[in-house]
């Protein structure tokens, strides 16, 4: 692995993640290589994935030499659960998962959700930390469907393709109008220009 000035590297130890973000990475011409950087974070409860997102990026800060980022991502049921599992996505997911979820819903055409992602990016020629957000609303699945994607994908329905849930997608059906798609989007037009 190299330390250079045009590498960018992924802290994340989600393979699922990392093929996702690089498949978006490998179709944009620009002078920065895409690394994976398996290192522990450190992860807070936080009230907002901002919060999460920043406190694990400088949990690594000192373990690395170039420009990096983490993206925090989260589930959020707005109808009816109020925003549930949100920041606590990961967690939930470990515990209750796909399944948990549903049982806490008994009018899923007219639930509301949203998938919410935020990359936090430190930027080393300019030493600083940049924020780049995407969301993406839709509703929840009656059903678990699809083989595709990881976590709530298979109960997550988007606005945009009614009929699939994002487990149903392609990677690059997905990555067109998905949060993360979204935010990695955000950051790639920076890099373009920087």
């Amino acid at each position: 692995m190299t330390n250079n000035e045009n590498t960018v590297y992924f802290i994340t130890g989600n393979k699922y993640k990392f093929r996702e973000v690089s498949e978006i990475f490998k179709k944009k011409k620009i002078k920065y290589d895409l690394e994976q950087k398996d290192i522990k974070t450190t992860e807070i409860q936080a009230q907002t994935l901002k919060d999460v997102a920043l406190f694990k990026l400088n949990s690594v800060k000192c373990k690395m030499k170039g420009s990096f980022f983490i993206e925090d991502a989260g589930f959020f049921v707005d109808i009816p659960l109020e925003g549930f599992p949100g920041v606590y996505s990961s967690y939930v997911l470990k515990t209750i998962g796909n399944e948990g979820i549903l049982k806490l819903i008994n009018d899923f055409d007219r639930s509301v959700a949203h998938f919410s992602a935020i990359i936090a990016f430190y930027f080393k020629p300019i030493d600083k930390t940049l924020f780049f957000e995407g969301l993406v609303e839709g509703k929840v699945s009656k059903t678990i469907r699809g083989k595709g994607g990881f976590g709530f994908d298979p109960i997550f329905i988007p606005n945009i393709i009614l009929d699939k849930t994002f487990a149903e997608l392609s990677t690059e059906e997905k990555n067109k109008i998905s949060h993360r798609g979204q935010a990695l989007g955000k950051l790639l037009e920076f890099l373009e220009k920087n």
